[in-house]
């Protein structure tokens, strides 16, 4: 229950103020806002148990071996209607478009990551769907040809539920690609590495030198 006299922060506004613009690390193409020691992002995110941790605010390896790899070989999303699962900041998607994409949809359950898409694309010039909802339960997306998934195989459980509605949507006909950092629940047997890129790391903590991170198709 809030406080009497308390309003819930404006996202893009406090993204504006807070997050500065940068280049992203090993994709100089592509600015973003991204959170830094003095951004105070508890302030948006929310201290509770619900509230969903900030990992939009981050450029984190998977996403960011995905937007080199897309931006390096713009064949891959030409003419085609990208979706980005999990968009996070929206680095992705961001790349997809700059790529020469159709079309692109960024989906992330956090409504603050729909925000930062949003200013995001403004500051790259693109044009991005954003939609703040949780799709891997329902069926395959309609009207998608290629589906970029950055980073998502950080907890057992989640990684179960996204491989699953991998798989339906690639019975569907829906290309489907991964980018990950090798992380510890990344069901690599099921796998087939397509590409490796040398990128940086929020998780890492952006130590000199970088991960070498992969892109991935479903086997």
């Amino acid at each position: 229950m809030k406080s009497p006299g308390t309003s819930r922060l404006d996202p893009a506004a406090f993204i504006q103020a807070n997050l500065p613009i940068s280049t992203v690390p090993s994709i100089p193409e592509i600015l973003l806002h991204t959170a830094g020691p003095a951004s105070g992002l508890w302030r948006l995110a929310g201290r509770g148990e619900t509230a969903p941790p900030p990992y939009w605010a981050y450029p984190w390896a998977g996403g960011a071996v995905l937007a080199r790899h897309l931006l390096d070989r713009p064949e891959v999303v030409a003419g085609r209607r990208v979706l980005d699962l999990g968009a996070g900041s929206g680095l992705v998607a961001i790349a997809a478009a700059k790529a020469g994409a159709a079309a692109v949809t960024a989906i992330d359950v956090d409504a603050n990551a729909i925000a930062a898409i949003g200013l995001n694309a403004t500051l790259n010039s693109v044009d991005i769907i954003a939609v703040a909802a949780d799709i891997i339960a329902a069926p395959p997306p309609k009207e998608t040809d290629l589906l970029v998934v950055g980073d998502l195989f950080y907890d057992p459980t989640l990684a179960v539920r996204v491989m699953a509605f991998l798989r339906r949507c690639q019975t569907a006909g829906i290309e489907v690609l991964i980018g990950d950092p090798h992380r510890a629940y990344l069901p690599q047997g099921a796998l087939q590495q397509i590409a490796t890129h040398a990128v940086s790391d929020f998780g890492a903590g952006f130590s000199d030198g970088a991960v070498q991170a992969g892109v991935f198709s479903l086997s």
